[in-house]
């Protein structure tokens, strides 16, 4: 079954139409206490709405589609791979505000490589739903794990979180670090070496 495309709404799937989440929008507005129909505001709930379909795309893909092509030709390289500094984008579950931050994707291989940009594209797959960090980082070592089968996987996250900086304890500046290891990624040398490796 193939993924379906980003911006994609797909009939009879069980999701409000863009008509009814546009006026869900207006009933927040009103809520909030301004006029949907004042003249700033007119759009709003439609960009809204087309904008939580690009925030959310991640739902509509697969995450083992993303990573099923993959490459043997290498030589016989057997070290980590890793790829830094992904931005990342995603937004709270308990409050749906943003979540912004970087990820870095590690894992070693056994006799088979994937294309770099397909570790950015499950990082993106999995923070465009609803997430909590210690979730995403889960999602995205186990996804690599059980389709590519490695010797070992490491994800590390790091991330400022709306919900803490511009609500409730108003702290900003503050950074939420998370990391999976798995397979050989949990034995002390190839630990080391990866966090060394992060810098």
């Amino acid at each position: 079954m193939s993924a379906k495309r980003p911006f994609e709404i797909v009939e009879g799937d069980g999701r409000p139409s863009l008509e009814e989440a546009a006026a869900a929008v207006r009933t927040l507005i009103r809520w909030a206490g301004d006029d949907p129909d004042r003249e700033g505001l007119i759009d709003t709930p439609e960009r809204v709405a087309r904008a939580y379909r690009e925030f959310f795309a991640g739902y509509g893909e697969d995450p083992r589609e993303v990573l099923s092509r993959t490459f043997t030709e290498v030589e016989g390289y057997d070290e980590i791979v890793l790829l830094k500094d992904i931005r990342i984008e995603s937004h709270c579950e308990h409050h749906m505000v943003p979540i912004i931050g970087t990820a870095h994707v590690a894992y070693l291989p056994d006799r088979r490589v994937v294309g770099i940009s397909k570790l950015a594209r499950i990082v993106e797959l999995y923070a465009r739903r609803l997430q909590i960090q210690e979730k995403l980082t889960a999602q995205i070592a186990t996804a690599i794990q059980d389709v590519l089968k490695p010797r070992g996987v490491g994800v590390v996250i790091e991330a400022d979180h709306a919900c803490m900086t511009t609500r409730g304890v108003h702290k900003p500046g503050v950074t939420m670090v998370t990391r999976r290891l798995l397979g050989c990624f949990r034995e002390d040398p190839v630990r080391r070496e990866f966090l060394a490796m992060l810098g």
